[in-house]
């Protein structure tokens, strides 16, 4: 599963996948933007471009709108912050107020609001459809392999073995509005879904307030809408991990959704056997790919897709999203070599 952010060897969370283009500022873009960017560029006499970016989610988001009114599309933009806002104070681990926390903490989460429902729901669907590759059970993991790494220590068979009972979605108690711990010491993170949940609900809200043509990129979770300026589809590339070359592919997009994970965005040790990816089937960090980008309709199942496909055998992964409609995958092994699903697009 997919870990938020850390104070460990890397910051900045997928900072891999870029928008071309997006802000002008290129594809240093998230290591190099102030806390907060603002910028509206006229297209013509009828077209304003606004963007609009700062720091959401422990990384950076960006939401760039294309609309007939710079003043409707800025309220827009900002009434979408505000809603990132408000549902990363639900799904977040960290913050003591939040039901997750809550849930961590004691076990039990009587009452679960709407979106923190629906969030664990589809990630439960998730771990049914990937045969547990896809578990926000791994949290107990995720803390050892800190706690060890923070010490100078690297965690042992034994130290991940003792885990092992207390991960499993199976275990999860999930009914009406209550969630259950089923085994002592469980602990849930939804890092490899929320985000992807909390960009689909904002593009919905800036469509609701007219912006139907945006581009919202949470630090590579991407998702799309209409057209960009002067009616061109939006341009999304995938860096390549390696740095051997400048994209290993570029798709155009006028909908859906496009999330890509990779080993090297949060790791633990100098050759990556320990990273923020973890199958809770086996305690350990998926070594076979250094990248896996997902393409779906919503960014929170491309989200949750990169993530299964990176735990999962490459064959196993590719039948999975063939099977799965209007999905399409891209994987780079840490060999270099590239595979890709029958519904990828043929671009770039």
């Amino acid at each position: 599963m997919k870990k938020e952010t850390t104070p460990a060897c890397d910051q900045k969370r997928r900072s891999f996948l870029k928008l071309c283009g997006l802000l002008g500022l290129g594809t240093a873009a998230a290591a190099t933007l102030p806390v907060e960017h603002a910028e509206a560029v006229l297209f013509g006499n009828r077209e304003y471009k606004v963007s609009k970016t700062r720091l959401a989610m422990g990384s950076f988001l960006a939401i760039t709108a294309v609309h007939s009114s710079q003043d409707e599309a800025e309220n827009a933009i900002g009434l979408a912050f505000e809603e990132v806002d408000r549902l990363s104070r639900l799904l977040s681990r960290h913050d003591h107020a939040t039901p997750v926390f809550h849930l961590n903490s004691t076990g039990q989460l009587p009452q679960g609001e709407k979106e923190v429902l629906e969030v664990i729901a589809r990630s439960l669907y998730y771990f049914r459809q990937t045969g547990g590759a896809f578990d926000i059970t791994v949290k107990p993991l995720l803390d050892l392999y800190q706690g060890r790494f923070s010490a100078g220590q690297t965690p042992s068979d034994a130290d991940i073995n003792d885990l092992l009972p207390r991960i499993g979605s199976s275990h999860l108690q999930f009914s009406a509005n209550q969630i259950l711990f089923g085994r002592e010491g469980m602990g849930i993170t939804l890092d490899g879904i929320a985000p992807g949940y909390i960009v689909d609900r904002v593009s919905e809200l800036l469509c609701r307030n007219g912006v139907v043509n945006h581009l919202i990129n949470a630090s590579g979770d991407i998702r799309v809408s209409g057209l960009v300026a002067k009616g061109k589809p939006w341009t999304v590339a995938i860096q390549d991990p390696a740095k051997h070359r400048d994209y290993p592919k570029v798709v155009t997009m006028q909908s859906g959704a496009i999330s890509t994970s990779g080993d090297y965005e949060v790791f633990y040790d100098r050759e990556k056997m320990f990273h923020h990816i973890v199958d809770g089937r086996t305690g350990h960090s998926p070594v076979w790919a250094t990248s896996v980008t997902a393409m779906a309709p919503t960014v929170m199942d491309a989200d949750a897709l990169s993530t299964s496909l990176f735990v999962m055998p490459p064959a196993d992964g590719i039948r999975l999203i063939n099977s799965q409609p209007g999905c399409g995958c891209f994987l780079i092994g840490r060999d270099g070599k590239t595979m890709h699903s029958t519904g990828w697009p043929a671009v770039g």
